[in-house]
């Protein structure tokens, strides 16, 4: 088990409150009518899978149940960073 930070209730909780929603920083398309369904299909359901560092979405589902994004490495899991929506991640991922 390991712990993560809410950054919305300023604590750290284990992780069994929170759940994972995949990889973050995913720009939508500004034209959702003019995709073809290629391009759809690849918005829809090809992600990042990477050994090492990821951005991904957690939400914090047995507390405040705000999302936020977490930067973690998936080999050790350790957590980098934990970040609010709309804010932009200090450590990049490669």
């Amino acid at each position: 088990m390991f712990y993560i930070y809410c950054p919305y209730c300023g604590e750290h909780r284990e992780e069994e409150e929170f759940h994972n929603h995949g990889q973050a920083h995913i720009e939508r398309p500004l034209d959702p009518d003019s995709c073809t369904d290629e391009e759809w299909g690849n918005y829809m359901f090809f992600r990042k899978n990477p050994k090492g560092l990821h951005h991904e979405i957690w939400v914090h589902a047995v507390g405040c149940r705000k999302f936020f994004n977490v930067t973690r490495d998936t080999v050790t899991y350790e957590i980098k960073e934990v970040y609010k929506m709309g804010e932009q991640p200090k450590v990049v991922a490669k």
